[in-house]
């Protein structure tokens, strides 16, 4: 059923601040409708959304919108990020963490761009998927939101448009660069499969603003070999090595673990690191958790504080962005219409991440909001109230066309 008549306040007010940024009238409009339409639509596919608005343009007008118009969707990234520096919940901050891992977006065609054949290690199979890698940001307030992305490309895909072929490391170190270009504050996170020495000799080579090398903290395989002692063995074997009368306790909450942790070298890194060896009791025989961190000199508490922000700025926002805001829903074949759409449900996540964890309920949303999905079904609720409010207006001002308003509503 066609329901939406109004832009709700949440897409009205940040159009406010963007809108200068888009050539014409339509732009705009085009532009509202599909945060709106991200944010609340049940099928977000271009279709589906636009079947959601009781009057609007065709189709295929957002079609050309995201693939053909002219405008500047970097730039619509770089307001994104300025308007997110003027609240003090989601202002950079020294004690920032910046995360960054990859995620596998589903697709229904082999035709879109840059999509191909990728193996899902959560799933146990291969799916047609976009691979993109993100770079998160998760503030003390504990509120998180994207920075910036890129879009992986198979080396055959590469050498048939003649294009460079860049590997995970490779958009890995772009994203660092992209960060400390920007003096973009905070400690890096990562996983096991981007903690390679020539990731962590890159950002060890970054410095912030005191002059210091920048921090990381990453997830080291257990396979992996190091030096400790004066000899070369695996990580696991370190960790094997270890009594349990030499393990000592860590607490959070009411979850206890017990941890070694000593500074070490590791082959291909030029710097000393110091690991984390977490064991779920005192006696396991094999870690849960190795960890690395270039900051020597910090307590383990700070480097699992920063480390467990990994899945706080990473996995939530994938998991939000692909059950509310439709990530994976558009179909476009066009690489730059995949990119604009992606950018954009960036910039609808963002305007709900603004609308969380206040102190007092929003006016149009009457609760106090926690989840982006409490947060879209607000503004779901809001649309309905206006759509409502529309309609009775409409008939009270002229009751013959009673029949014509339920026909826009599709209720006939």
């Amino acid at each position: 059923m066609p329901a939406i008549v109004d832009i709700p306040t949440v897409v009205a007010e940040a159009m406010g601040q963007i809108d200068d940024l888009l050539a014409n009238e339509p732009q705009r409009c085009h532009l509202a409708e599909y945060l709106t339409g991200l944010m609340i639509a049940r099928r977000k596919t271009l279709n589906g959304m636009s079947s959601e608005f009781v009057v609007t343009t065709d189709p295929s007008c957002w079609n050309r919108f995201l693939t053909k118009a002219k405008w500047d969707v970097q730039a619509l990234n770089e307001r994104r990020l300025e308007i997110l520096q003027q609240d003090p919940a989601t202002r950079y901050d020294h004690e920032g963490v910046i995360a960054l891992d990859n995620v596998l977006i589903d697709h229904d065609g082999k035709l879109i761009e840059d999509a191909g054949w990728f193996w899902d290690h959560a799933e146990d199979r291969y799916k047609i998927a976009h691979d993109y890698l993100f770079v998160n940001y998760v503030c003390p307030s504990r509120k998180h939101y994207p920075l910036e992305f890129r879009r992986f490309k198979k080396r055959d895909q590469c050498e048939a448009r003649g294009q460079k072929f860049h590997d995970h490391g490779v958009l890995f170190c772009q994203l660092v660069d992209w960060v400390d270009e920007r003096g973009i504050p905070g400690d890096f996170t990562f996983d096991s499969y981007f903690t390679s020495a020539e990731n962590l000799n890159h950002i060890h080579g970054k410095q912030d603003r005191l002059g210091r090398p920048r921090g990381y903290v990453g997830d080291l395989k257990t396979n992996r070999k190091v030096w400790c002692r004066g000899r070369e063995l695996k990580a696991e074997e370190l960790a094997a090595s270890i009594e349990p009368g030499l393990r000592k306790e860590v607490r959070r909450g009411d979850k206890r673990q017990w941890y070694f942790s000593c500074t070490i070298r590791i082959p291909g890194v030029f710097h000393k690191v110091r690991i984390v060896i977490l064991w779920n009791k005192r006696r396991d025989r094999t870690p849960c958790k190795i960890l690395v961190s270039n900051r020597v000199s910090w307590e383990v508490t700070r480097i699992l504080r920063v480390y467990r922000y990994r899945w706080t700025g990473t996995e939530t926002f994938h998991r939000d962005g692909k059950q509310e805001l439709g990530m994976g829903d558009c179909q476009l074949r066009n690489g730059q219409g995949q990119t604009r759409h992606m950018y954009l449900v960036m910039l609808a996540y963002s305007l709900l991440v603004r609308q969380l964890n206040h102190r007092h309920a929003k006016r149009w949303a009457f609760r106090r909001l926690t989840t982006i999905g409490e947060a879209c079904r607000a503004v779901l609720d809001e649309t309905l109230r206006t759509t409502v409010e529309w309609a009775v207006r409409q008939v009270a001002d002229k009751p013959g066309k009673a029949r014509h308003i339920t026909a826009l509503l599709g209720l006939t």
